[in-house]
């Protein structure tokens, strides 16, 4: 082989080892995003445009000022497509796209070995408020409060494979507001689109419950491929 050949896959190899970039390479997506909510660890779920139920979740983590990819599955969202979370409505089956922190884990099943995030047991009476005129709304209760109607609510125990793990999203979680959405997860795949929520396969659910770690301040990230609702905005 021609000396000049081997210096030129020698050096090519070197890229490899180090991670750097081929020459014109788009950066990573979290790179390229206008906030990530301070932490080292983000959430990233993407579809291609408003109108998709399908697209991809990927988690990351910020080592030494570059974002690295730890993970990556197919991913559904609402039925009806995404929208912009500021302006979404209640019970439009669409997934409101945004910034968001993630206050705490849940589930049916027990935690994943090695979950270190908040996580809270599914029972018997639990359940996530959903009703407008209630003080609880958007708030995991145990029991279901008097104000909040069974019918405007989720019985979380009823959803066995959805909720087998999940993860709050927090959109309208801080200062909940009326009509805008509620119960808005990170959740195992179940039959189809989602409500709203993003869902992902079980395996890949189970991944991110194990990355997940509080004092890396993990956001997630929804939005679309470009447009108003482009992941890059948030």
């Amino acid at each position: 082989m021609r000396p000049g050949v081997v210096v030129t896959l020698a050096s090519a190899s070197l890229l490899v080892v180090l991670g750097a970039a081929p020459a014109g390479a788009a950066p990573p997506l979290p790179a390229q995003m206008a906030d990530t909510g301070g932490g080292t660890q983000l959430i990233t779920a993407q579809a291609a445009g408003t109108g998709s139920t399908s697209g991809t979740v990927s988690w990351w983590n910020l080592r030494s000022g570059q974002w690295v990819q730890a993970g990556s599955a197919p991913a559904r969202f609402g039925a009806k497509g995404l929208v912009e979370g500021t302006s979404r409505k209640q019970g439009t089956n669409t997934t409101p796209t945004g910034l968001y922190d993630l206050p705490f884990a849940f589930g049916v099943e027990a935690a994943p070995n090695g979950t270190t995030v908040p996580y809270r047991p599914v029972h018997e009476n639990s359940w996530w408020c959903q009703d407008n005129a209630s003080r609880s709304y958007n708030r995991w209760t145990e029991p279901l409060p008097s104000d909040c109607r069974a019918s405007q609510s989720e019985h979380l125990v009823s959803y066995g494979t959805q909720y087998s793990h999940a993860l709050v999203i927090g959109f309208n979680y801080k200062n909940p507001v009326r009509g805008r959405g509620a119960g808005i997860f990170l959740h195992v795949n179940g039959t189809g689109a989602t409500a709203g929520c993003v869902s992902v396969p079980a395996d890949a659910m189970r991944r991110i419950l194990q990355w997940a770690k509080p004092s890396a301040k993990p956001h997630m990230a929804i939005g679309t491929a470009s447009g108003t609702t482009g992941i890059t905005r948030y």
